[in-house]
């Protein structure tokens, strides 16, 4: 008899568990491999960054999106042969680097 009752109880839990995998929308949370992270940078100001609908907080201008992927190159205005994957110091006159305009 109580076996019958286990079985009948265990039924009914595999039961509801069925019903609700069912009606459950599958998680669409969870990131790709592939997807790029996208940040949001001062076109100005490129070491400003921060998220979707802020301001630069130097110039006020609104950040714009920056992929992640997308290879970024430094320079100096007074000594274009100096290049640098990173924001930083030129290491000729110490002026500030910015980044380079690719040409499309």
């Amino acid at each position: 008899m109580k076996s019958n009752k286990f079985i009948a109880v265990f039924m009914l839990f595999v039961s509801i568990s069925i019903i609700n995998s069912f009606g459950q929308e599958p998680n669409t949370n969870k990131k790709s491999k592939t997807e790029t992270k996208i940040s949001y940078v001062c076109s100005m100001h490129p070491d400003i960054k921060g998220k979707n609908g802020d301001k630069c907080s130097k110039c006020g201008m609104a950040l714009s999106e920056k992929k992640k992927d997308e290879k970024q190159i430094y320079t100096c205005t007074m000594h274009p042969d100096v290049m640098s994957n990173k924001l930083g110091k030129c290491s000729k006159c110490g002026m500030d680097l910015i980044e380079k305009k690719t040409k499309m």
